[in-house]
């Protein structure tokens, strides 16, 4: 909740802003916040074995952290999720499935607030968002069940790679098809190498990352 209502008016606030700013700009630094984000989530967290107390963050760092992800949302009008799950995942330790849901509370209460901040000052095409939201509440009730058949490690690793394939179809639209296709395939060889060294023992990569991880990391990745 405290989380959700700092959200709520970074949201506020990147809504009212989101006017003076261009749309590719805004696009642009999101893809690149996206590629961080999915990066974090497929390298996961370094230290995995701390108390529970050490679970619960400080209101400060609460804040801002709430802020940030809520300016950025009420921005580009999107990135709720890719932003909120990994932060929740990752800073706090939540297990996936609960960090998704978690993350669904707070997207439902910035969200309000992001749409109240453009309603002043921009139309509304109420027919395209009426239809796209009767479609993503059922992909959503579809989603919420399937997530008890997935393993949260799975879940976070494949929640990761399709942050970084939304990043490049975003590069590709607003920057330059050949970097988003080129993005894209990098992801894809990275994606289908990190396959291959979680199902055989030999693996070069395993050996890299281990090299470059504090040695509290342990897993591939992450």
């Amino acid at each position: 909740m405290l989380f959700g209502l700092v959200a709520m008016a970074g949201a506020y606030t990147g809504g009212l802003v989101a006017r003076f700013i261009p749309g590719t700009v805004l696009l642009v630094a999101f893809a690149v916040i996206m590629i961080a984000a999915g990066v974090a989530m497929l390298r996961g967290r370094k230290d995995t074995t701390g108390t529970e107390g050490d679970q619960r963050l400080p209101v400060v760092r609460i804040a801002l952290l709430g802020m940030a992800v809520g300016v950025i949302s009420g921005l580009v009008g999107a990135g709720g999720g890719f932003l909120l799950v990994p932060a929740l995942a990752l800073l706090t330790g939540l297990p996936m499935p609960v960090a998704v849901g978690t993350s669904l509370v707070v997207i439902a209460m910035q969200s309000f607030a992001g749409f109240a901040g453009h309603l002043a000052t921009e139309q509304i095409d109420w027919r395209l968002a009426a239809f796209i939201t009767a479609a993503a509440v059922a992909g959503a009730l579809i989603g919420g069940r399937l997530i008890a058949f997935v393993n949260p490690g799975t879940l976070r690793q494949m929640f990761g790679w399709f942050v970084l394939l939304m990043a490049s179809v975003i590069l590709a639209q607003e920057v330059n098809p050949a970097l988003g296709a080129a993005a894209a395939g990098l992801t894809l060889v990275a994606a289908g190498m990190s396959l291959a060294c979680n199902k055989y023992a030999h693996c070069p990569l395993r050996r890299l990352i281990a090299h470059s991880r504090p040695a509290a990391a342990s897993g591939w990745p992450g």
